[in-house]
């Protein structure tokens, strides 16, 4: 076990000790990194310190499934701790190796004037890499088409271009052209040194009192008993996989990361996988390891999962963060409630299900015993004759915040509804289900007089409070619109399928 934690930086070997690893990555590369050896890299810019700007955005390195070359993913490193890169390779702008030549997605920026004040284009640079990764990882061949971009730059933000410029710099690159950082890291040496470090826990947990606190523990588990164990051991941590939300919270003053265990170094916890028509995914899988599988078997979730967040967010969060964050406007949970998932729990005594309609107590209330960590969320992937659709209704398509969200889960037989499910979020203290809508559907046929009914009948069920979002008025109207939506919206496919 190590007693402390160990990176890469631009391919130079950086270890943090328990201060240090619980600084922001954006902080200890622009600062604390110079306590070492001088080296400031500012290029990595801080600009909102909440992950919504990009223009932090770092490449993160890790071991392929196969252990024998790293994947490299974007992330916000304003929002994310040094203790997360623990057996990983952060890139920055600094060290694609545009000096003194400029990397082919440079040069495009420059010639296609992409950058103006020039603030946020380090940002889209690293951005761009991204997608070239992400390009290359696929064997697409081809320039970046424009939805791609779209999506892969959805995480950054700039005042000035209006984005035209930019999307036509990284169109007119040839994505042969850019160096694959696996080409300018990918050495054995690297490698090799990431191995050894893969299975080693981690914990720094100081025998002694500074200035009247305990001193800061941060300990990294590899395996899930040895999570238990550190749960036991350090009841006060807190656990930390994503970090998307907490490190908001930390650059806003609002949480002290004293005392923190990582839960996102357990391989067994960031499995995804389908079995016996159950969706299970780990409880510190990824965004971006759910996307592909949820693509495949939920599509209408992977329509919401594709507006949460950025690629940023999304390479670093995780579904057990959004769940157990118990955001009334969370936009997984409306999935999940409709179709009646679990939640394994355990602690070092037990082992516990729960169904996520128990889950919520009320605002940021629990069912979760000392001890407990969610182990993973099981979901009953709905039958063929279900009809799934998801709602989540911004003011922004992407990178914004939920002012509603609704889920429908309606079976018919014989022309009548037999079983239908509806969930609610932004309407209360926690998402809610419909209980009183959904019975009025069925036995009836689903018409749009027995759809607004329902409408209708669910604004009795809600009690929305009005805030930066939406008023309260204007939450229920939406609401109730919604069941006039997805009644036009089946309509609309079923005309489409020829039925």
């Amino acid at each position: 076990m190590r007693d402390h934690v160990v990176f890469y930086v631009n391919g130079v070997r950086r270890t943090a000790d328990a201060a240090t690893a619980l600084r922001t990555l954006s902080d200890y590369l622009r600062l604390a990194l110079g306590e070492e050896d001088s080296t400031r890299l500012t290029g990595t810019k801080i600009a909102c310190a909440e992950g919504d700007c990009g223009a932090c955005t770092v490449l993160v390195g890790e071991l392929a499934a196969n252990g024998h070359e790293l994947v490299y993913r974007t992330i916000d490193a304003c929002i994310a701790f040094v203790f997360q890169m623990d057996g990983r390779h952060v890139v920055t702008v600094e060290g694609l190796g545009g000096t003194p030549e400029l990397t082919a997605i440079q040069s495009a920026m420059v010639d296609g004037h992409g950058s103006q004040c020039g603030f946020c284009t380090p940002g889209f640079v690293m951005a761009l890499h991204g997608v070239a990764e992400e390009h290359a990882a696929e064997g697409a061949t081809g320039c970046f088409h424009s939805e791609q971009l779209r999506s892969g730059l959805s995480g950054n933000l700039c005042r000035c271009t209006g984005y035209q410029q930019i999307l036509d710099a990284a169109q007119s690159i040839a994505p042969e052209a850019i160096e694959r950082l696996g080409s300018r890291y990918g050495s054995k040496a690297l490698i090799d040194a990431l191995k050894a470090l893969a299975s080693d826990a981690v914990e720094i947990a100081p025998n002694h009192v500074a200035n009247g606190s305990p001193a800061p523990v941060v300990a990294i588990p590899k395996s899930i008993d040895d999570l238990l164990a550190g749960r036991s051991k350090f009841p006060e941590a807190r656990l930390v996989a994503g970090a998307t939300d907490l490190g908001v919270h930390y650059n806003h003053g609002k949480f002290t990361p004293q005392q923190v265990i990582y839960t996102g170094a357990i391989d067994e916890l960031r499995e995804v996988r389908v079995e016996d028509n159950q969706l299970v995914i780990g409880a510190t899988a990824r965004w971006s390891d759910i996307l592909p599988v949820v693509r495949e078997h939920a599509p209408q979730y992977a329509e919401v999962l594709e507006r949460f967040g950025s690629p940023q967010i999304r390479h670093a969060g995780t579904l057990a963060g959004n769940l157990m964050n118990a955001s009334p406007i969370a936009d997984s949970i409306p999935f999940h409630l409709v179709c009646e998932s679990t939640l394994k729990l355990s602690s070092a005594r037990r082992e516990r299900v729960v169904a996520i309609s128990d889950f919520y107590l009320g605002y940021k209330e629990l069912d979760l015993k000392s001890g407990e960590v969610l182990v993973s969320i099981d979901t009953p992937l709905p039958p063929a004759d279900v009809e799934l659709r998801l709602y989540k209704v911004s003011k922004r398509r992407d990178m914004d915040i939920s002012t509603v969200t609704a889920a429908f889960w309606v079976r018919e037989s014989n022309g009548k509804v037999v079983e239908a499910r509806i969930a609610a979020g932004g309407v209360g203290p926690v998402v809610v289900r419909l209980g009183d809508a959904e019975q009025s559907l069925v036995g009836r046929a689903l018409t749009l007089e027995s759809m607004r009914e329902a409408g209708r009948i669910a604004r009795t069920e809600i009690k929305p409070i009005s805030d930066v979002r939406g008023a309260a008025d204007y939450r229920l109207q939406l609401v109730e619109n919604l069941f006039s939506k997805c009644f036009h919206d089946l309509q609309v496919e079923l005309q489409g399928s020829g039925a």
